[in-house]
């Protein structure tokens, strides 16, 4: 039976039409955005009233570089009906400093940047290169770059070490995030004071908390961490009720507004981690010892306490600063041993919280969360940083534990700030918020294309927006599929990202009307502002309108550096992939095609999760082209497709370790029919 579409929903898309016909019709001749360029070297501009971005050649760049900010002449359409430009002002440079390796030329020297994306060579003065080694790899800055024909001009900021040594790629890769490596000296005088006044800012704080030491009390994290942000606490109670304690460390308590390590933590904004080391939001005297919430310590903690049964139902909560005793420091996998076995240490109190937090899953997904669990690869490294082995990280039960508790304190806190502030005037409801947008209808068009041509639908509420509960049920039913992996690749992809801010818009992905982050603030600066904001509301002093600006900036830069953050994470892990698969020049690998562009197709290596490109200038069979909005490659001659998720068989034939590019060749294409694209009935 055919399904009638509703009569908002045509609306919508006409109305969508006719915008981007007018916009078509009356194409602008000049536009100003940000500029993509691809490793390719054509750059990209969008713009919110053309159907398709505008392209810019290689020879019309000027001296645009990726990332800034710029203004483009639009071309008039040429005969291939791509709609192309020319960069005639750079407005604002995205970044000012550099990375990259200095190739001396007799007296002179220039530096080949590490950013594949850039071709341009920068060059350094004379006085600077009399002082470099060959091979070596800098931190430069910019100065000057007005002549697309000159080269670019930069200043000398720091030398890193040896190109191609694992310590110097690692504060290489810091470097071009703009992330310090280490800590000012004020800074670490401020935290080594802080060290001997332990017991005296104990003593003071612990005045008026709440004293959970008697209760029993665990931590659960990574094996390898030395932050313990969070700690749970159980008791039972009356009535088949439950007091569950989700303990939070106070770093508030130790680090001051406005002070050096306060000021610190927020330029960095994170927590960093690369594949070999943490680099840490706060010194080690305070992220490891002071806050942390290390085993067998009497530790300041800022707590949510419920009252609560075992199916999840809420009956009231609390919020305050507390003391609390961890008495058992688990891995996710040592719990999990214990829940398996039936039994060992603090085993009745494990299996509460894990009944609890399937209880507390079940209704969140019910309500229409997103439910999206992908793989993780973990390197292994020898005693140089060599990589021996690359592996998918173990999932277990007890993550979900900890995310579920850790979701339902972080929503509470919202709601509870929330209510507070209704009423009050916009500039008054200062309160940091982690929201999360619908995604993007274009996005969402090309999500509903490609999985339609994988044989599932996308369902939609009669308003047009997307079923949560219908990507949840895509995702169930692609579980154990060939397709699995990049149906979870390109959801994701499709989804806006999450971000920081004080305009509250709710949290799509949660589905949750209020949330925020309260629950790691050793690793994240905006915990430590929701933290300081609830202490104001707890004593009647709340952040008046004077603070909203301060608040929003720094919400804005805590958003960003997360950004950079993930960007330093993965690409170290893709460093350690080149350096692995360097060693198998020549070696074929069965993967997935994840991407496609005009000039490669990307395929991810299943064992290693490795992505390298096949340059469709290898494909010499035909000539092929972009179609199906770009999810399939389709030749020209011959009709051959290659599609997104399908399974390939490739030889790797270069690896690039210090661009981390590396790139296959296509052996061969299964049959269409063990492809996981099914044919559309």
């Amino acid at each position: 039976m055919a399904r009638h579409k509703h009569p908002k929903t045509r609306e919508r898309k006409n109305n969508r039409h006719k915008k981007h016909k007018h916009a078509e019709r009356d194409i602008p001749k000049r536009v100003t955005g940000c500029i993509v360029i691809s490793r390719a070297g054509k750059g990209y501009l969008a713009h919110p009233d053309l159907l398709a971005d505008i392209e810019i050649p290689k020879e019309a760049l000027n001296t645009a570089l990726p990332g800034d900010e710029v203004e483009v002449a639009v071309w008039p359409r040429g005969k291939k009906g791509r709609l192309q430009g020319e960069v005639v002002r750079v407005i604002k440079r995205a970044r000012e400093q550099y990375v990259g390796v200095v190739h001396r030329l007799g007296q002179m020297c220039e530096v080949v940047l590490d950013d594949a994306r850039i071709r341009n060579t920068f060059s350094l003065p004379p006085e600077v290169c009399e002082k470099l080694a060959e091979g070596v790899k800098v931190r430069v800055r910019l100065e000057r770059w007005d002549n697309p024909r000159q080269q670019p001009q930069a200043e000398l900021n720091e030398v890193l070490g040896p190109a191609g040594e694992h310590e110097t790629e690692m504060r290489a890769i810091l470097a071009y995030h703009q992330f310090d490596y280490d800590f000012p000296s004020s800074v670490l005088r401020e935290a080594a004071q802080l060290k001997t006044k332990e017991k005296e800012i104990f003593e003071q704080e612990s005045a008026n908390r709440r004293d959970f030491r008697g209760t029993p009390t665990f931590t659960i994290d990574p094996e390898d961490a030395k932050d313990f942000d969070d700690a749970l606490s159980v008791r039972p109670l009356d009535g088949g009720k439950f007091e569950v304690g989700v303990h939070i460390a106070d770093v508030s308590a130790y680090v001051r507004k406005g002070s050096a390590i306060d000021k610190e933590a927020a330029k960095r904004g994170t927590s960093v981690y690369l594949v070999d080391r943490t680099i840490p939001m706060l010194p080690p005297e305070l992220s490891e010892d002071l806050c942390s919430l290390t085993p067998e310590a009497d530790k300041l903690a800022f707590s949510v306490v419920f009252t609560i049964d075992s199916t999840g139902e809420v009956y009231d909560s609390w919020i305050g600063p507390t003391i609390i005793h961890s008495h058992k420091r688990f891995s996710y996998r040592e719990a999990q041993e214990i829940l398996d076995k039936g039994e060992g240490l603090l085993y009745r109190e494990l299996s509460f919280f894990m009944k609890l937090a399937r209880s507390l899953r079940q209704e969140r997904l019910a309500h229409g969360g997103l439910e999206i669990e992908t793989d993780e690869v973990k390197v292994e490294l020898d005693t140089s940083g060599k990589p021996v082995r690359l592996y998918r990280a173990p999932h277990y039960e007890t993550h979900h534990l900890i995310e579920e508790l850790m979701l339902l304190a972080n929503r509470t806190v919202a709601k509870t700030i929330s209510d507070r502030l209704q009423g009050k005037p916009l500039k008054e409801r200062v309160f940091v918020y982690r929201v999360h947008d619908e995604p993007p209808e274009e996005k969402i068009i090309r999500l509903e294309a490609f999985l339609r041509a994988l044989g599932y639908d996308i369902l939609k509420t009669d308003d047009g927006r997307v079923s949560v509960r219908s990507l949840n049920e895509v995702l169930r039913r692609a579980q154990g599929t060939p397709e699995a992996d990049i149906v979870k690749l390109v959801t994701i992809r499709s989804m806006a990202r999450a971000m920081y801010a004080l305009k509250n818009i709710g949290h799509y992905g949660l589905a949750f009307s209020f949330y925020t982050h309260f629950t790691s603030p050793i690793r994240r600066y905006p915990d430590l502002m929701v933290h300081r904001i609830v202490k104001g509301h707890l004593a009647n002093k709340p952040p008046g309108a004077n603070e909203f600006g301060e608040y929003e900036r720094l919400a804005l830069h805590a958003s960003r550096q997360e950004i950079a953050a993930i960007e330093a994470e993965r690409e170290s892990v893709h460093l350690k992939q080149a350096e692995f698969l360097a060693e198998h020049i020549g070696k074929e690998f069965s993967g997935v095609v994840v991407g496609l562009t005009d000039w490669g197709i990307y395929v991810e290596e299943r064992e290693t999760m490795a992505e390298g490109m096949v340059p469709l200038s290898s494909l010499r069979d035909d000539h092929y082209l972009l179609a199906s909005g770009g999810f399939e490659l389709v030749g020209r001659a011959s009709g051959k497709r290659v599609r997104i998720g399908d399974i390939v068989r490739v030889k790797l034939t270069t690896v690039d370790i210090p661009r981390k590019e590396i790139t296959f060749e296509l052996i061969d294409k299964p049959p269409q029919a063990q492809s996981s694209i099914k044919t559309q009935r």
